[in-house]
């Protein structure tokens, strides 16, 4: 009993399409919401908490909906087809609003151009505006003339490490708040963006579940652990290519905070077709899922699957340890997706540092990190190993706190190697955990839960982390997500099972079997 990896990673390539988009729809959306439309850090969290709420309601159905397919191609094939080229087609719909977008605030668009900031100065230079960092002020109070205020150039961010630098503490929220207004005065690309987006996001719903149901569809049960780390390494190779294309394009430069995303988006959408054609020409959903019915018949997993699905009752104390356990799962999100979701809005306003590189060490970091993480739990057991990791993680979100645009770079990807490597510490032994408790039966429920708690942490941390953002200051972001991850320290002193059946890995590829 060999598992075919060639067959699994051809597989993968449904999960490497997804992964490439969600990769470049975190790291620009944001972006967009804020600097093109003027949108606060709040409204921006209830925009990016949209994908998760989507996923809640439309996820389930999809998948119950593919479960009942009979199709020529098999059950998944038919939504991964026609969700991908909708969502490619819709990104670039949504490229062509972004750039309408642009025309209309196309008088402050050009970075350093004199005409530009002439415009901004004269509309915003009594009022009250507020800096990245929360102080509140009046450009006529900061410059001592308008020509002072148009000397200020998108260069000294990049160069001037001092964290009072001008632009990005008084220039940079000076055009969004004329943005914002001639976004209330003329709100039609603001409705069709956020319209197509959700029409984007529903798109994706349409095959997310499919594809990670077809790997165990063609895959037999004993092997889907090594299966399901290709898979997901897939995933990592994805998100890797788009972080390595915004370095490319430098979307996290100052200079380009007004950029056009049509080449950035047009690549991505040719990602996910190119992956799309690679997956419909070699991939033979129903042949292999009859030979993976097959092999169970072959290898008795039939039978083995019939006993295993005798039910027991959980007792008193498992119960209290699942809770506990979804309760970890639930405030370790809270902390990491908040800074996952603003990190782009936040390493541009507060850091002026390329957010692509950083996550792309982070991502790095974990990878590297799956099968130490393991087998130290194979030695100490997985709840030590997942306290160990939420520890690293709470660490580096509270060391990060103290640091700002005069701190090196390489400090912040110093504590998102850290990141990197609790959250993986986390992620393969999180889930193992959760599951331990139930029987064979009942995996899939177990598994709803898990993906639940950690769906409802994402659906609400990116509007909670953005209304304080807005109300406190946009440097609350990594304090907020120490303390919820701090927490997680607290309730998963709690849990006292889930570890008595955990068993070394014999291969890398099996410790690389994570959860999304």
């Amino acid at each position: 009993m060999k598992l075919n990896y060639k067959r699994t990673l051809l597989c993968g390539f449904a999960f490497f399409l997804i992964t490439a988009f969600w990769q470049a729809y975190d790291a620009t959306i944001p972006v967009i919401l804020t600097n093109k439309f003027g949108m606060s850090q709040t409204w921006s969290g209830v925009i990016m908490a949209l994908d998760n709420v989507v996923a809640v309601l439309l996820l389930p159905i999809f998948g119950a909906i593919s479960d009942k397919h009979k199709g020529k191609r098999g059950k998944r094939t038919p939504f991964i087809l026609v969700g991908t080229i909708l969502a490619a087609v819709l990104l670039m719909g949504l490229s062509m609003v972004d750039n309408a977008q642009l025309k209309n605030i196309s008088e402050v668009s050009k970075i350093d151009d004199p005409a530009a900031l002439s415009v901004i100065y004269d509309s915003q230079s009594d009022r009250q505006l507020r800096t990245p960092d929360g102080k509140e002020f009046v450009l006529s109070e900061v410059f001592e003339s308008k020509e002072a205020f148009m000397a200020v150039r998108s260069d000294d961010a990049e160069k001037d490490g001092s964290k009072e630098n001008l632009y990005t503490q008084y220039v940079a929220p000076a055009r969004r708040a004329y943005v914002a207004e001639k976004t209330a005065e003329n709100s039609t690309e603001l409705i069709l963006f956020i319209v197509l987006l959700l029409a984007l996001l529903v798109s994706m719903s349409i095959f997310r579940s499919p594809a990670v149901a077809l790997m165990p569809d063609v895959t037999i049960k004993p092997l889907r652990s090594k299966a399901n780390a290709i898979i997901n390494l897939m995933g990592n190779a994805g998100g890797i290519i788009v972080l390595l294309l915004g370095i490319v394009l430098a979307t996290s430069s100052v200079k380009n905070q007004l950029m056009s995303y049509t080449v950035y988006y047009g690549v991505i959408a040719a990602v996910m077709i190119v992956s799309l054609i690679i997956f419909l020409l070699t991939v033979k959903e129903k042949k292999w899922a009859e030979e993976m019915r097959n092999d169970s018949i072959k290898y008795h997993i039939e039978e083995e699957t019939e006993r295993e699905s005798e039910k027991r009752k959980m007792t008193k104390s498992e119960k209290t340890s699942l809770i506990f356990i979804l309760l970890s799962v639930a405030l370790w999100y809270f902390g990491y997706n908040a800074v996952t979701s603003k990190y782009a809005v936040y390493a541009t306003n507060i850091l002026n540092k390329d957010y692509n590189l950083t996550m792309m060490i982070a991502q790095a970091a974990a990878i590297a990190s799956y099968l130490p993480a393991g087998l130290i739990a194979s030695k100490i057991g997985r709840k030590k190993t997942i306290i160990g990791g939420v520890v690293m993680l709470t660490g580096a979100f509270t060391a990060a706190s103290f640091m700002d645009a005069s701190s090196p770079a390489i400090l912040m990807n110093v504590m998102f190697v850290l990141a990197g490597i609790g959250w993986a510490t986390i992620n393969v032994n999180s889930f193992p955990m959760a599951v331990e408790m139930c029987s064979g039966s009942d995996i899939g429920k177990y598994t709803g839960y898990y993906y639940t708690a950690s769906m409802a942490a994402q659906m609400i941390t990116p509007f909670f982390s953005g209304i304080l953002m807005d109300s406190i200051a946009e440097t609350v972001l990594f304090p907020y997500a120490a303390v919820f991850s701090g927490l997680a320290i607290v309730t998963m002193l709690f849990v006292k099972h889930g570890d008595s059946k955990f068993e070394s890995k014999k291969s890398i590829l099996e410790n690389l079997s994570v959860d999304d």
